[in-house]
């Protein structure tokens, strides 16, 4: 079993030096399952997340959330990007082991958990119509779906996972041996910012603002 300290390991030097391998392509013809595989995962799953996301902003700001479940709900979904959007980034940046994979289970699950609170809280509140509904369905699978291209993509890893991680770097963050192309991160920084961030942002701000306007009884 791993030690604490190699479970926190991120040993410096490495990220130091995290662009210097030679970037992995994405822009070469598809040549096989693994290729395709991982262009689904890049240019499919990731990106599209954005559009249930922002689908169900829009959905909160039809149903007037700053003045029904209000701050409370809003935090709860800033909480569930923060469960979405942390294995995703160590899963852009990090080489895949136990400890990534073990991350992104575990948040994906942390995910799943927090999304069923989210419903209980807002359903007590305000009209959670049926498409919302339908639209939860997507974003709750898809930490999953981005977890198993993941896990089909690097398959000693899931070996070494199962086998509870005995390598001397199984339990430490590490860069990328080809890191992802800077246009491909940056291109998807900036669509989640724009898609995700931003509306979100703006949702909680209209929720605080809303509550400090609301007349004290």
């Amino acid at each position: 079993m791993p030690s604490p300290h190699a479970l926190t390991a991120l040993p410096a030097r490495a990220w130091t030096r995290w662009r210097q391998g030679r970037d992995l392509p994405l822009s070469e013809p598809v040549s096989g399952t693994e290729d395709a595989n991982r262009r689904f995962l890049l240019y499919g799953v990731l990106p599209l997340w954005v559009v249930p996301g922002l689908a169900d902003w829009w959905m909160h700001r039809r149903t007037r959330i700053e003045d029904t479940s209000g701050v409370r709900e809003s935090a709860v979904h800033a909480l569930m990007m923060t469960e979405a959007g942390l294995p995703v980034t160590i899963g852009l940046l990090a080489k895949i082991n136990p400890l990534v994979l073990s991350t992104m289970g575990g948040a994906a699950l942390a995910h799943g958990a927090t999304a069923l609170y989210d419903v209980s809280l807002a359903t007590k509140e305000r009209e959670v119509r049926p498409i919302e509904q339908h639209i939860h369905s997507f974003l709750e699978v898809l930490p999953l779906t981005a977890m198993a291209f993941t896990a089909c993509l690097h398959p000693e890893a899931v070996k070494a996972t199962l086998r509870g991680g005995p390598g001397p770097d199984d339990w430490k963050l590490l860069p990328k041996d080809r890191p992802l192309p800077l246009g491909y991160l940056a291109a998807l920084a900036a669509t989640i910012t724009v898609g995700v961030a931003l509306p979100y942002a703006e949702e909680i701000r209209r929720c605080l603002r809303a509550r400090r306007e609301r007349p004290t009884t």
